[in-house]
């Protein structure tokens, strides 16, 4: 699964988070900043900003 954070546009790491589902906030291993996961279809996760990072 890939997933580009919409603050940094960085790819976040995902392996810290096995069973990603939606509606799960994770953080941005390179910014720091909080993202909800709003959608997972064909291997691409959606996310939006919840809060601000570091």
């Amino acid at each position: 699964m890939r997933l580009v954070c919409p603050e940094c546009k960085n790819d976040v790491d995902l392996s810290s988070y096995p069973n990603l589902e939606k509606g799960q906030v994770i953080e941005c291993n390179v910014c720091g900043i909080s993202l909800l996961v709003t959608e997972i279809q064909d291997g691409e996760v959606v996310a939006e900003v919840t809060d601000e990072g570091k």
